[in-house]
């Protein structure tokens, strides 16, 4: 073998109506976290979902990747911000022109938990706006390996940021992680810190694990404390090359 992350903009009353994974505690906060600097992370993708939001990223001009959970609603994607709630002019905005949720994905359990989104049109890839590379191969990654996350979530358990947080996580390994979550199969990669108070949270849903300049992992779910799981991108590379080419 190498819930979710619910979108959360409006903090409270919206993490009491969010689903869950089973034995899963939704979090509110980037912890550990500090603001990027702006236009750092250009891949990242800001997704409106009704009122709430998820994060998401590029994967070519016009395809988006996010996590499955996050499909509550029409999406409207952001590309190109820092400060989500300011009119930047690094902006552009796109609608969705299909979904692809992934076939086996599982509201339940969260396995699968990983989705294309086809934009209604191409990016102008630009200073502010580039993709992200996927895995060349479907190998698991190197317990240790160093990895950045970053999103728009809260960053305190009651103040909401519009501006990019990250913060650095290590891989997890398997055998330690799957004490936390005995469900985690060939499509889940663990990251956090047995050390720090470090992970994404449920306002970064759909988010980015990078590692080594790669896309490596979707935010997708966890408990109050590291580690956060990720779907693993590396075990989808064949169905997202067969959507891709629609």
């Amino acid at each position: 073998m190498c819930h979710p992350r619910c979108p959360l903009w409006l903090a409270l009353p919206l993490l009491l109506s969010c689903p869950r994974a089973d034995g899963s505690a939704l979090r509110g906060q980037i912890i550990g976290g500090h603001e990027a600097e702006p236009h750092s992370h250009l891949y990242m993708a800001y997704l409106k979902v009704g009122r709430s939001a998820c994060g998401g990223f590029l994967v070519a001009s016009d395809w988006v990747m996010t996590a499955a959970h996050c499909l509550s609603g029409n999406i409207t994607v952001v590309l190109g911000a820092h400060e989500i709630f300011q009119p930047e002019q690094s902006q552009q905005v796109r609608g969705v022109l299909r979904y692809h949720p992934h076939p086996a994905y599982d509201p339940d359990t969260l396995t699968n938990d990983i989705m294309l989104l086809k934009l209604t049109a191409k990016a102008k890839l630009n200073k502010y706006i580039r993709t992200i590379a996927l895995p060349k191969t479907s190998s698991c990654l190197p317990t240790g390996t160093s990895c950045t996350i970053a999103g728009w979530g809260l960053i305190d358990e009651d103040q909401i940021t519009g501006k990019l947080f990250e913060t650095k996580v290590s891989i997890y390994s398997r055998r330690k992680c799957v004490l936390f979550y005995p469900h985690l199969d060939d499509g889940m990669v663990c990251a956090g810190s047995f050390h720090e108070l470090k992970d994404s949270s449920q306002g970064d849903s759909g988010g980015l694990l990078v590692c080594n300049k790669v896309a490596q992992g979707v935010v997708s779910f966890g408990y109050d404390s590291p580690p956060g799981v990720y779907a693993r991108i590396a075990n989808y590379l064949r169905w997202i090359k067969k959507i891709m080419v629609k």
